[in-house]
């Protein structure tokens, strides 16, 4: 049974005449007859009554009608859907915080100047977030900093990023040359939410040296950790590239650690069953120019 026996089935039930489906079908009337019996054969049903030279749906050919309709429509309108998806391609990128904040616009401005047409979604989260809905499809392609823990995935380095200990200028820290790793004992800390790649990789480090902080805020939104920390709260630890802009203004100093640097790599990451379209090529290829 095809498509193709579904929609004889269903012109020959609307038209009521084999001769009237074969002419709106512009197949030979035998063809029409033979998909009907073919059909038939198929379930081990009529679907036809034929009286006075005219045919009768049958309770079954009723039965079996309803779910015709449902599927030659399903079909036609994915058909049509992936014929204009060739013609309107698409693409959903997935970017960690630091990377979506500043890095993916000149990516993205360069994409978009070499696929005019191209529809772009994109969805900012923690690395580990980004890394489930490419697990699940949800996503094309990500670059994310840190750690990425599925062998499923692909990973592309395309350059680095550091970790710093950010204070404002109503803290103690501001105004030290430097600090040691041991000076963040029980010192308040802002911090990103459990499944941040920039929390989990400095709570490594201070898990090896037993250091144990005392975590005042925790908050999803970098802007109001930032604003947090401005206000002498507490201190951060946060990518490099999103405190410079503060730093130039002095409302915030990244604090040196003595003999200690975190430093992550910034990858393009895909599950590596995903089948790479023109548009992730380009995406990847513009990537790798761009960040490097």
């Amino acid at each position: 049974m095809t498509i193709r026996h579904l929609k004889i089935f269903i012109t020959v039930a609307d038209c009521g005449k084999m001769n009237l489906a074969a002419k709106k079908l512009y197949i030979s009337q035998p063809s029409v007859s033979q998909a009907i019996r073919e059909l038939e054969r198929e379930y081990g049903i009529q679907l036809f009554e034929r009286l006075s030279q005219r045919l009768y749906i049958t309770e079954n050919g009723q039965r079996l009608l309803s779910y015709a309709r449902h599927i030659v429509d399903s079909y036609e309108e994915m058909d049509l859907a992936m014929k204009n998806a060739g013609e309107h391609p698409q693409i959903h990128i997935g970017c960690s915080v630091s990377v979506g904040t500043c890095l993916i616009s000149k990516v993205l401005n360069r994409l978009e100047t070499e696929h005019p047409a191209l529809d772009i979604h994109v969805v900012i989260n923690n690395t580990t977030t980004i890394e489930k809905q490419l697990g699940s499809s949800e996503l094309d392609v990500g670059i994310v900093e840190g750690t990425v823990t599925s062998g499923d995935m692909e990973q592309i380095p395309l350059c680095e990023d550091e970790l710093v200990v950010v204070a404002g200028k109503g803290h103690p820290f501001f105004d030290q040359k430097e600090i040691r790793l041991e000076d963040l004992q029980d010192a308040d800390i802002i911090a990103r939410e459990d499944g941040s790649m920039v929390r989990n990789q400095f709570e490594q480090l201070l898990v090896t040296r037993g250091i144990i902080m005392h975590n005042k805020w925790s908050s999803t939104n970098t802007e109001a950790i930032k604003n947090a920390v401005i206000d002498g709260r507490g201190v951060a630890i946060l990518s490099r590239l999103m405190v410079e802009k503060e730093v130039r203004a002095g409302e915030l100093r990244m604090v040196p650690v003595r003999d200690t640097k975190v430093k992550r790599t910034i990858h393009l990451i895909y599950h590596k069953n995903k089948y790479l379209s023109n548009v992730m090529k380009a995406f990847t290829r513009i990537s790798k120019d761009e960040l490097k």
